[in-house]
């Protein structure tokens, strides 16, 4: 008797935490709609201000660079590499390997540039990544909640509480299922982009650190 009136308190008491959850749920749920929609936007803007990438590009600017470098003219150098800039934050780090570039500490310094640059770009990721769990979580949940008492209008005949719960269960599966699938996407578009632009860094940093002489300069 003991035990199930104690049970009894722990159900009460549960239940109505989860009913006490439900606003910010809902709220948590708009919050992570907004977020995913200003992510979107951003990628499109991002998408927008990037160049085709074309290995003979690199390559070519890459030479020039390296033979500026190779003649003392580090702002040559650096002037010969903005075409294949796609952000703002690899103009920075390729303007750090122009200035660190074959000097005695280059390998160091340059690759602490490079794993910076990639420490960055796994950051600015985890937003969307942090998106594609929330999205359905919050969903799932603003799902569950809403089912008690609306099996509890079930029970009593009450039709209208009945539909109005489900009506708010089912709206908050569909908006948690579209931040997660969103989210996703824009997870795996930005992060084949920034591991493109990582490696595009790091032959940058090989090519102008070779020790070998331009062909010019045989």
């Amino acid at each position: 008797m003991i035990f199930a009136l104690t049970s009894h308190g722990i159900d009460e008491v549960i239940f109505h935490v989860a009913n006490a959850l439900l606003v910010p749920v809902l709220i948590l749920a708009l919050v992570a709609l907004a977020l995913v929609i200003f992510e979107l936007g951003s990628f499109v803007i991002e998408l927008r201000g990037r160049r085709r990438r074309r290995f003979a590009t690199l390559s070519t600017a890459t030479e020039r660079a390296r033979s500026a470098l190779i003649a003392g003219d580090r702002s040559g150098a650096e002037a010969a590499l903005i075409g294949i800039s796609q952000s703002r934050a690899m103009a920075g780090t390729l303007s750090f390997i122009v200035a660190h570039a074959r000097t005695e500490e280059s390998d160091h310094e340059i690759n602490k540039a490079l794993a910076d640059f990639d420490f960055a770009s796994q950051r600015r990721l985890d937003r969307t990544r942090l998106l594609v769990r929330a999205g359905p979580a919050l969903g799932l949940m603003g799902t569950l909640i809403p089912l008690s008492p609306a099996l509890t209008g079930l029970a009593n005949g009450d039709t209208a509480a009945l539909s109005s719960n489900l009506r708010v269960a089912f709206s908050v599966t569909v908006v948690g299922l579209l931040v997660g699938a969103v989210a996703f996407g824009l997870s795996l578009s930005r992060d084949n982009m920034y591991g493109q632009d990582l490696s595009d860094l790091e032959y940058v940093a090989a090519m102008l650190n070779d020790p070998r002489p331009t062909p010019e300069t045989k």
